[in-house]
C-alpha cells in the first residue's frame, strides 16, 4: 500500500469483520521524508491536572477523554502536529500525534513503552471542512484512529518521532482511497518501519489493548492499533490469517505479548521463538484456508490467438520448460508492481458469492468503497455492458503479485472460494473462481469471461489441484527467474511472470 525507496508496499484485508488491504504507491512520498509537522512540549505544570479549554474541538475532546481514562497524570503529553492543517491545504490529514509513557505491567511481562494515538481519521470538528457530517450513531470521520506501542529502550527519555511518520503515511492511504483500516489487515511495507536495519518491515491491524470504542458528538471511534511484525510473519498473516497470527503474537511476550508491543529489535519470528507455531499455521491453512480475498499489484491480460499466439505460446513452453521447470508448462511473463493493498474481505455467513458488480463477497458489503469498483457511469448501467467470453487466456503478473498465486490457490480455490487481482494501474480486476462459487458469469462452456473491465477465470477442482502443485515455488520470489512462463494448452491458459517495467508498459 505504501512504498519506500527499496520496495513495494501493501496493506491487506482479512475476512473478518474488519479487515482489508492497501495500495503502496499512494503512500510512497511518507515514508522517507518527515511530515510537515513539529512536536509540542507539555508546559512545566503537566503533572498537574489542567482544565481543557472550551475552544478544544469536541471530537478532539472525546478522543483526549478515552485516553484520559489510562492516562490520568499525563493530561499534556508530548504531540507531533501538523504545522499546516490538512483543511487548508497541507500534505498530513492527521492534525495530531499524541505521544504518552506506558509504564506496562510487569507480573504480565508487559514491558514499559511509549503508546501513539493519532487524530484526524476520526471527524474532529463537526462542520464539515474535512469529513461529511454524521449521525451520533454514525461513524465519526472514517470512524477510528490509529494507535501504535513502542517498547521503550534502556534509558529513553522521549519518544522517537519516527512512528509519526508511518501513521501520516497510513492515513494518507485513508484519505486517498476511502478504504478504512480494521482489525486484522495487514500492511506490506517492504522496509524496516523505523529505516534501520530492523527485521520489523511490515505490519498487521489490530484492536487497541487498553482503549475501547468511544462516542464523540459526531459518531463513534474505534482505535486501530499497528502491530509490527517480520516478513515471515506477513506472509503467514497472507496465507492464513491476520486474526490467527495476531494471537501468536500475544503468546510470546517477546514478540508482542497482551498488548502487541513492537520491539524495533527483535530478531526472531514467532517460529524461531516457539516451533509448534509452524504446526498451527499450516494447520490453519489446511482446515480453514486464507481469509484474503483480493489483492492490488501489477497484472495484464489478453486473449491468446488461437492460432499465430498459440503456435508461439507452445514454443515458449518447450523452450522453458527445457532451461528450467521441465515439468511445468509455460507462455510470457511479468512482474507485478503490486503494493497488494486493496484487500478484499471475505463474508462468513456467504463466502462463495461473488456480487456480479465488485467481485467482493455479497456479505460483506459494507461501509467501504467497493475494491472493484470499475469505470462505469451513469450513463453507462452496469446491466448494458456486455458480458464476452474468451477461448484462451494469457495471464501476465510481476514477481511480487504472482507470488501470490500458490495462496490463491491453496488458501482459497481449493476451499471453494474465489480471489481477486486488481490491477494497481488502472480499473480492471482478474477474479480466480472455483466451481462452487455462486453470481459468477463464467460456466464449464465459458471457461473465461470479461464483463467491462472485469475478468473472472474458472478453475475446476482437478486443475486447481495440478497448478497447486507445479506453481508452489513462485511463493518464494528468489527462485523465480524472469521471464517465467507456464502454458497449459489443454485448458488454452497461458501465465507468465515478467519484469515489473515490461508490465507498466503493456498497462
Amino acid at each position: 500500500m505504501m512504498s519506500s525507496n527499496s520496495g513495494q508496499n501493501e496493506i491487506s484485508k482479512s475476512n473478518k469483520p474488519a479487515e482489508v488491504e492497501l495500495p503502496p504507491h499512494q503512500l510512497s512520498h511518507s515514508t522517507t521524508s518527515q511530515p510537515d509537522s513539529r512536536v509540542i512540549h507539555p508546559p512545566a505544570s503537566s503533572s498537574a491536572r489542567t482544565p481543557v479549554q472550551p475552544s478544544v474541538p469536541p471530537g478532539v475532546l472525546a478522543v483526549y477523554n478515552a485516553c484520559s481514562s489510562i492516562y490520568k497524570t499525563q493530561p499534556n503529553p508530548l504531540q507531533v502536529t501538523a504545522v499546516r492543517k490538512y483543511w487548508l491545504d497541507g500534505p498530513d490529514p492527521l492534525d495530531y500525534i499524541s505521544m504518552y509513557e506506558n509504564a506496562g505491567n510487569e507480573s504480565r511481562h508487559i514491558p514499559p513503552h511509549w503508546h501513539y494515538v493519532s487524530l484526524g481519521l476520526s471527524d474532529l470538528h463537526g462542520d464539515g471542512r474535512v469529513h461529511e457530517r454524521s449521525a451520533a450513531d454514525e461513524a465519526s470521520g472514517y470512524g477510528f484512529e490509529l494507535t501504535f506501542r513502542l517498547k521503550r529502550e534502556p534509558g529513553e527519555t522521549a519518544p522517537p518521532t519516527w512512528p509519526a511518520v508511518l501513521m501520516q503515511a497510513l492515513a494518507r492511504y485513508v484519505f486517498q482511497s476511502d478504504n478504512i483500516l480494521q482489525s486484522g489487515d495487514h500492511v506490506s511495507w517492504h522496509s524496516p518501519l523505523d529505516q534501520t536495519e530492523s527485521r520489523i518491515q511490515h505490519m498487521l491491524m489490530a484492536e487497541d489493548a487498553q482503549l475501547y470504542p468511544t462516542q464523540s458528538p459526531f459518531g463513534f471511534v474505534n482505535f486501530i492499533q499497528i502491530v509490527g511484525v517480520c516478513t515471515e510473519e506477513l506472509k503467514a498473516a497472507q496465507h492464513w490469517n491476520g486474526p490467527g497470527v495476531l494471537e501468536l503474537l500475544r503468546n510470546i511476550s517477546s514478540a508482542g505479548g497482551p498488548w502487541l508491543i513492537t520491539d524495533m529489535r527483535r530478531g526472531e519470528t514467532i517460529f524461531d521463538l516457539d516451533s509448534s507455531f509452524q504446526e498451527r499455521l499450516e494447520q490453519g491453512i489446511e482446515q480453514e484456508g486464507s481469509n484474503l480475498s483480493g489483492v492490488s499489484g501489477f497484472i495484464y491480460w489478453e486473449e491468446a490467438q488461437p492460432n499465430e499466439d498459440e503456435t508461439r505460446n507452445t514454443e515458449l513452453c518447450a523452450q522453458q520448460n527445457n532451461s528450467v521447470s521441465p515439468q511445468l508448462s509455460a507462455t510470457d511473463t511479468e512482474k507485478i508492481k503490486s503494493m497488494l493493498q486493496k484487500g478484499l474481505r471475505s463474508g462468513h455467513h456467504q463466502p462463495n458469492q461473488l456480487n456480479s458488480r465488485t467481485g467482493c463477497d455479497q456479505s460483506s458489503e459494507s461501509a467501504r468503497k467497493d475494491s472493484l469498483d470499475s469505470n462505469y457511469t451513469a450513463d453507462q448501467p452496469i446491466e448494458l455492458v456486455r458480458t464476452k467470453s474468451l477461448d484462451s487466456l494469457h495471464l501476465k503478473f510481476n514477481s511480487e503479485t504472482g507470488a501470490l498465486l500458490p495462496l490463491a490457490l491453496r488458501g482459497r480455490l481449493k476451499h471453494g472460494r474465489h480471489f481477486t487481482f486488481k490491477n494497481s494501474l488502472n480499473e480492471s480486476a482478474v477474479t480466480l473462481v472455483s466451481p462452487s462459487v455462486d453470481g459468477a458469469i463464467v460456466d464449464n462452456e465459458h471457461k473465461y469471461a470479461i464483463h467491462g473491465t472485469w475478468l473472472q477465470v474458472l478453475l475446476q477442482e482437478d486443475f486447481i489441484q495440478q497448478l497447486t502443485q507445479e506453481l508452489d515455488f513462485l511463493s518464494e520470489q528468489n527462485q523465480v527467474k524472469e521471464p517465467e512462463v507456464f502454458c497449459w494448452p489443454e485448458h488454452k491458459l497461458s501465465i507468465s511472470i515478467l519484469p515489473e517495467s515490461l508490465i507498466n508498459s503493456l498497462n
